[in-house]
């Protein structure tokens, strides 16, 4: 699919992230304006809460946008999403007779501030990329037994906290937790030492379930994505992770990108999930291509740095699992899957080391320091570190992006200073 033009002439450029193609939802403020829903079309934004209350543009016989998130209008249904995002498209499009409507109400994106743009209601997070587990489990757990023997047979996932849940710029505090180093006899209690990230894809459920749901009514109650990063502290993980699996060690932020970009904007992107080692079971077959071909990258930059050192380069297509069986899986037991809920992909490495998604990989658990562009080292994130992950699918002419999704890393706070 070519580019579609617009009459918003910052959307027609190829390095634009929010092309007509994309129109991806988010909630922002402006300094006249409280928070409010709008829509992504070059570097203006949308106010689709206006155009809603004007009469200009209706998604639902009721009003959905007159609260600052997306999930009345998700709770609205897959038939709702497709028209509006055609009334949508055809508003902005290059010769459309609604430009005089609609101009009026364009905010500029250096004029808003966003917030987290739908309410999650649950957070589940996966472990499915294979080249991540097989590092980690290596590390972990030495090469003989690097993935579990159920990893190739299901998505293996953990419960996490929504209220972890942050949007892009929202400092990151150093976590305190218990650590046990290999010459300790009891464990310390210290400020995290190892602080990570995890580049992740974040797939948001638009439809209620109740009741186990197939790969198929999976994918379509899928409504977007965001980029994620799951903040990691490595060094209390390795204490805490047994017998039950992730606690504190993930509970401190889980960073997502302002933007939900559909799944319709991604649909030219689609590709298929990779070869397998054993047949999955029934409820988990691929029914097609349910994975997108999406370019990933995650940079660093230490405080008073002049510019960013890239961590790595990846693909959403290194996926083992794809968001669809995922949420399928998430709902053979009977849990109830509600609009909001929040499904982080588990960590996209690739296989090389500048394809790898987290700095535990990178440094290969801090015994292969890496060099950043202003001459200092890492092995672990340090206060101050900003890090941004960005990424995009590229089409013809055009790129369908996600924004930034960024966090900077600020001390932990001191026992003095606890309530």
């Amino acid at each position: 699919m070519p580019i579609l033009n617009s009459w918003v002439s910052s959307a027609n450029s190829p390095d634009t992230d929010f092309p007509l193609n994309n129109l991806p939802y988010g909630v922002f403020s402006t300094d006249e304006n409280e928070p409010r829903c709008g829509v992504a079309i070059g570097d203006m934004i949308v106010d689709v809460t206006t155009l809603e209350a004007e009469g200009i543009l209706q998604a639902a016989e009721q009003d959905v946008f007159d609260v600052p998130f997306w999930n009345d209008f998700m709770e609205e249904g897959p038939a709702v999403w497709a028209s509006f995002r055609a009334s949508l498209t055809a508003m902005l499009a290059e010769g459309s007779s609604d430009q005089a409507r609609i101009e009026p109400h364009l905010v500029s994106m250096k004029d808003a501030t966003m917030y987290l743009p739908f309410a999650v209601a649950e957070y589940t997070d996966f472990y499915a990329g294979k080249h991540h587990a097989i590092n980690v489990g290596t590390m972990f757990r030495g090469a003989e037994n690097a993935l579990p023997p159920n990893w190739l047979h299901i998505p293996i996932g953990y419960n996490g906290r929504a209220s972890s849940v942050v949007v892009s710029g929202t400092d990151v505090r150093r976590p305190w937790g218990q650590l046990k180093g290999p010459d300790d006899t009891v464990p310390r209690f210290e400020p995290c030492k190892r602080f990570d990230i995890e580049l992740e894809m974040g797939a948001i459920v638009g439809s209620f379930s109740d009741g186990p749901v197939t790969v198929d009514t999976a994918n379509e109650m899928i409504f977007g994505y965001v980029i994620l990063n799951d903040w990691s502290a490595r060094d209390i993980q390795a204490w805490e992770y047994q017998p039950l699996g992730p606690f504190q060690a993930k509970a401190t932020a889980n960073t997502i990108s302002p933007w939900i970009v559909t799944t319709a904007a991604l649909e030219p992107f689609k590709c298929d999930t990779p070869e397998r080692e054993f047949e999955l079971l029934d409820h988990l077959k691929d029914t097609g291509p349910m994975l997108y071909n999406i370019d990933l990258m995650a940079t660093i930059q230490p405080e008073g740095a002049d510019k960013p050192s890239v961590l790595c380069k990846t693909n959403y297509n290194y996926m083992y699992y794809s968001s669809a069986q995922q949420l399928a899986h998430h709902t053979t037991a009977g849990c109830p899957m509600n609009v909001g809920d929040l499904l982080g992909s588990g960590t996209i490495s690739g296989p090389e080391k500048s394809t790898l998604g987290s700095m535990l990989e990178i440094s290969w658990g801090g015994k292969e320091p890496i060099t950043l562009e202003t001459g200092e080292t890492r092995t672990f994130l340090e206060d101050g570190d900003t890090i941004n992950l960005t990424g995009a699918a590229i089409g013809d002419g055009y790129r369908v992006g996600f924004g930034d999704c960024i966090g900077t890393i600020l001390p932990a706070i001191k026992k003095s200073d606890w309530t």
